[in-house]
C-alpha cells in the first residue's frame, strides 16, 4: 500500500490536490489537506507534482 504524507507545516489548504486527484484521495479538513482514502491512489505523482507548496509526497 502507498504512503501518502502532507506536511501540514507547509500546506496552505489550497485543494490544489483536491483538484488534481483523479480517484479523489484528498478533503480539505481544518484547513489542511488529508488523503482520506489512500487505498485508492494511483501512484500518478500529479499531487506531488500540481503542489504550489511541495507539501505532498507519495511513498510507494
Amino acid at each position: 500500500m502507498v504512503k501518502i504524507v502532507v506536511d501540514n507545516h507547509k500546506c496552505t489548504g489550497c485543494g490544489t490536490c483536491v483538484d488534481t486527484c483523479p480517484v479523489g484521495v484528498y478533503e480539505i479538513k481544518d484547513g489542511k489537506s488529508v488523503p482520506v482514502k489512500p487505498e485508492e491512489c494511483l501512484v500518478c505523482r500529479a499531487c506531488e507534482v500540481q503542489c504550489p507548496e511541495n507539501a505532498i509526497q507519495v511513498i510507494e
